[in-house]
């Protein structure tokens, strides 16, 4: 054996090995009983949580989130909310304005962890715990707590009293232990932005008076003793207290709601899956909820085949918080609303169960990557509930047009600021927004322009079957794009995320190649630093048309020939480097009438002014 040969197995072997290892995954499983007392809006909990350290970390320290201490004047989210230049209206001074009654807290009583008291401290909306003995990788502990909490006046996502009356909206009610990724510890302050959480189980008996209807992510295991909806078969109970036993399994929250008016209704589709509905009914909502649970099936129909199947067997959409905001097996939405507007909230926070509450990205550094994701497909399954006629409006060929344009407007403005910045850390609310919901939106509709319609929509599907469960980033995803379409998109990523570079391409100019006698050469141009494969059609003087693709030699390959509004030719690749290109016709410059860029609007150029030669 030579002696290469040999330095190779000693060396090379294990990486080639170890090229690419499975991310691990830290768990938890929540045990929580609370008892409530709606006179003073207040609860007493316990709480056991087995934490499995599934790292190859030792850790000295766990984190909490305590989100319900936000609501108190002078907290950081109130703070925020005070000094930001576009504070969000619903929540504006009113943190600062809540009474002793008003506001929301988390009071820990006692903490153990293997059955020995441990050292913590709170710190605005985190529980800083210092551990007597550390946490092994491979390992795990028992934490067991006892606390008492506040639930604030609702503002902001939690609190009880919302606008439209509903008694309690739990979101974000419980402490929380925080995520530990291969990134480190996520204890985030909570100013009203993203949530990150780890997969785990969640075992939760709520004692309530027994005049409230309970509605909640994961499964009821004591219907026939609670009634409300819930079984026909309940029996009358001597106390004044129900207890609600929920287990919800392989998510990473829990949500409920509470209001003695609800109505409660139920769907049961042909998979099985039953869609739950919670919700106040009167002049303002019967109609529109009463026609929900048949539009959503057929939703849920679209979704499961286009998106990945929703792995749950169950979903409830409950009227509760202040618009509307996903939870795993379940959302929050305002009801008083039309029908077109309470489907299109149902629709939004719906596809977050694929989005964010299956795939679980870390909300925080990848909002994007839910409400930007959610936002594309939400406009599709829209469009599609439209072409069946079951809300008003009509079909549209470009469901994502309102978000190119909305991209392009605040482009132009000089206050966007990059995807990739945290979400807690955008100067002002406006630009967290455009870039997580609109620009998001337009990176997967731009990158289906890129790489074709099929691999992309094959390609969304392994996405989702593929990382599941799993907190994929943004790497993540590009790179199953890559493998799907055989291209390199590294690129893609690193313009429309880290940079607010813009594209801008142009029409030059047309004239006769001198040296080729009989063609023409048209020359295009970058004005725009964010380089772009471009689909530039010609239109002749005879009536034909032709498609022309410019791959970008970066991409070390072309999408596949699609059907479109012209035959589809392949040309000589773009050096991104250079500042214009020429494309050769062979046809006189007189028998060209037109010559357009992107003719069917799948990039966002922010100048489309200059994107059409027309013959004078």
């Amino acid at each position: 054996m030579n002696y290469w040969k040999l330095l190779a197995l000693l060396f090379l072997g294990p990486v080639l090995v170890q090229a690419q290892p499975e991310r691990w995954q830290q768990r938890a499983e929540y045990q929580m009983v609370i008892d409530f007392d709606a006179k003073e809006h207040q609860f007493k909990g316990a709480q056991r949580l087995v934490y499995h350290n599934n790292s190859p970390d030792t850790l000295f320290r766990v984190f909490y989130h305590l989100y319900f201490n936000a609501f108190q004047p002078n907290s950081m989210m109130d703070v925020r909310s005070r000094t930001i230049v576009d504070s969000d209206p619903r929540v504006g001074s009113r943190i600062y304005s809540l009474g002793e009654k008003e506001i929301g807290y988390h009071e820990i009583n006692s903490l153990k962890m293997d059955g020995q008291p441990v050292r913590y401290e709170v710190a605005g909306t985190i529980l800083e715990v210092e551990l007597e003995r550390p946490v092994l990788p491979n390992s795990q502990a028992v934490f067991e707590m006892e606390f008492q909490s506040q639930v604030p006046l609702q503002i902001r996502r939690s609190g009880r009293d919302n606008a439209e009356g509903i008694a309690y909206s739990m979101s974000q009610w419980y402490p929380k232990m925080c995520e530990y990724d291969y990134q480190g510890w996520h204890a985030n302050p909570y100013i009203g932005r993203e949530f990150y959480g780890i997969w785990g189980d969640f075992d939760v008996t709520i004692n309530i008076g027994q005049e409230y209807t309970v509605a909640a992510s994961g499964y009821l295991q004591n219907p026939e003793e609670i009634g409300h909806g819930y079984s026909s078969q309940a029996s009358k109970s001597k106390s004044k207290k129900l207890s609600y036993h929920f287990i919800a399994p392989n998510v990473h929250d829990f949500v409920w709601a509470a209001d003695p008016d609800y109505t409660h209704d139920t769907f049961t589709r042909k998979d099985g899956t039953v869609l739950h509905f919670f919700y106040q009914k009167n002049e303002n909502t019967e109609e529109a909820w009463g026609r929900l649970p048949e539009i959503m099936d057929k939703a849920f129909d679209f979704i499961n085949i286009n998106y990945g199947q929703y792995p749950y067997k169950q979903y409830s959409f409950i009227q509760g918080g202040d618009g509307g905001m996903e939870y795993p097996m379940a959302t929050l939405i305002t009801g008083e609303r039309s029908l077109g507007s309470l489907v299109g909230v149902s629709v939004h926070e719906l596809m977050h169960s694929w989005y964010q509450m299956v795939l679980g990205t870390n909300e925080s550094l990848y909002a994007w990557m839910d409400e930007g994701f959610t936002s594309w497909a939400s406009d599709e399954v829209m469009n599609y509930l439209r072409g069946e006629g079951l809300i008003p409006g009509r079909k549209i060929d470009n469901p994502h047009a309102s978000d190119y344009q909305g991209y392009v407007n605040f482009a132009r403005s000089g206050f966007e600021e990059p995807l990739i910045t945290h979400a807690d850390h955008f100067v002002t609310n406006t630009a967290y927004g455009i870039a997580a919901y609109v620009k998001g939106a337009v990176f997967l509709a731009q990158l289906e322009y890129i790489i074709g319609r099929e691999a992309f929509r094959k390609g969304m599907l392994r996405y989702f079957d593929t990382w599941k469960f799993k907190h994929p980033n943004s790497n993540d995803f590009i790179r199953v794009m890559e493998k799907q379409s055989g291209l390199e998109l590294d690129w893609y990523l690193e313009y429309w995320a880290n940079t607010t570079h813009t594209i801008d391409y142009a029409v030059q100019k047309v004239e006769a190649a001198e040296e080729r006698g009989g063609k023409t050469v048209v020359t295009l141009e970058k004005p725009g630093i964010m380089p772009m494969p471009l689909d530039v059609l010609v239109v002749y003087a005879d009536g034909r048309r032709q498609m022309y693709n410019i791959p970008l030699r970066i991409m070390r390959g072309h999408k596949p020939v699609e059907s479109s509004t012209a035959p589809f030719k392949v040309v000589e690749d773009w050096p991104w480097v250079n500042p214009t290109y020429e494309l050769i016709l062979d046809a006189a410059p007189e028998e060209i009438l037109e010559v357009i860029i992107d003719p069917e609007g799948g990039m966002a150029d922010i100048n489309r002014d200059n994107n059409t030669w027309r013959m004078k």
